[in-house]
């Protein structure tokens, strides 16, 4: 089943009176355009014009190319909620995983996305990344960075975590998305700072009281990158918990807490820096799976938010009315997903320049894979 298909469960918005053009066509213009790097209503009414034929190929467009008005004024009408199923039911579809999949969480606000002089109406949302299969499998609205909590706990009831390993910063340590996660019988890896200072105490505590007194029962693993003028280290501890965590038998399923230091040199400078960041898990003692896990939850700023702002323009995006910015959002994660699934080794940039300058190459990507 093609993507297309499955955005057979978006109502469309509009009464049926003088309804001229077809909502499956305008759902198609604008993911097509999308695809091939337009920005806004505008350049997706104008990317229409230019392609009409081959948008035909695939649908009948009996009206022609609506105006970019129409067009904002469909896609900020869809119910964000039924443009999510579709992207979650089309993901749920042609991911594959092997092994305990990860599934990084993590949150991002669009910088432009606000009504005119009210700033914290932006459009904070929170982005689930499959780390194994490298997309997106999910994006839901939060009301602002600081009820990000409420977000995450939805987004864990949308997707299916049996077996799975969830990865979020400190902002989802809270022991709520903890029993959520069990509930839903995954595991956690979840970092800790200031919004649990008293754990984050303790567990600094006990590697202290442990490194000093049995070193030897303190898993470690050193990794180390050279490159660009810079060398890291990675150094990842692990311990078992044991009562000496005051409270760790509150958080559901904690088995190990992890501590991770990054020591950064630049050649250049000669000059050195170190971070220490600490750990609760719901894992058994496998420092290399920790080691990976912690690494690779940074995929979903890289690969996902990055590319989002870099490549696809998202955090300069001026689309605010309405659910305008939110169902933007989902379109663009449609989009990311295609190109990432095409066999291409291009970059994510290269290949939207492909699909604006090439009718079989946004084919390939749209249609590519079903």
């Amino acid at each position: 089943m093609s993507f297309l298909e499955h955005f057979s469960v978006v109502e469309d918005p509009r009464k049926n009176i003088n309804v001229k053009h077809d909502f499956m066509d305008v759902l198609f213009l604008t993911v097509s355009a999308v695809m091939s790097g337009c920005e806004g209503w505008s350049d997706i009414e104008l990317f229409g014009h230019h392609k009409l034929e081959w948008l035909r190929k695939y649908r009948k467009f009996t009206s022609g190319i609506p105006v970019d008005d129409t067009i904002a004024r469909i896609v900020r009408a869809i119910k964000p909620s039924q443009l999510n199923k579709a992207f979650l039911n089309w993901v749920n579809e042609i991911r594959e995983s092997t092994g305990q999949p990860q599934i990084a969480i993590d949150g991002k606000t669009l910088r432009h996305s606000y009504q005119t002089g009210d700033k914290p109406s932006a459009l904070h949302s929170i982005t689930a990344w499959s780390t194994d299969a490298g997309l997106v499998l999910a994006q839901l609205k939060s009301s602002g960075k600081k009820n990000e909590q409420a977000g995450v706990l939805e987004l864990l009831d949308c997707l299916d975590i049996k077996g799975a390993l969830i990865t979020a910063d400190a902002m989802s340590t809270q022991k709520k998305i903890v029993n959520k996660i069990k509930e839903n019988k995954g595991d956690y890896l979840l970092s800790l700072k200031g919004n649990q200072a008293k754990l984050n105490s303790e567990v600094e505590a006990w590697f202290h009281k442990m490194e000093r007194d049995s070193p030897e029962r303190v898993e470690r693993l050193e990794e180390v990158d050279s490159g660009h003028g810079r060398i890291e280290i990675r150094r990842y501890y692990q311990l078992p918990v044991t009562d000496w965590i005051s409270g760790a038998d509150q958080w559901t399923g904690l088995s190990s807490v992890i501590k991770v230091e990054r020591e950064r040199q630049l050649k250049s400078e000669g000059t050195s820096s170190t971070e220490t960041q600490y750990y609760i898990s719901s894992l058994g003692l496998d420092i290399q799976r920790v080691a990976s896990a912690t690494r690779k939850h940074w995929e979903v700023e890289n690969k996902a938010h990055w590319v989002l702002d870099v490549v696809f323009k998202e955090d300069d995006s001026r689309i605010r009315k309405d659910d305008g910015a939110e169902n933007a959002g989902v379109i663009r994660r449609f989009c990311l997903n295609m190109a990432r699934l095409h066999p291409n080794k291009a970059s994510m940039r290269q290949k939207l320049k492909m699909a604006a300058l090439s009718d079989d190459s946004r084919s390939e990507l749209i249609f590519g894979v079903s």
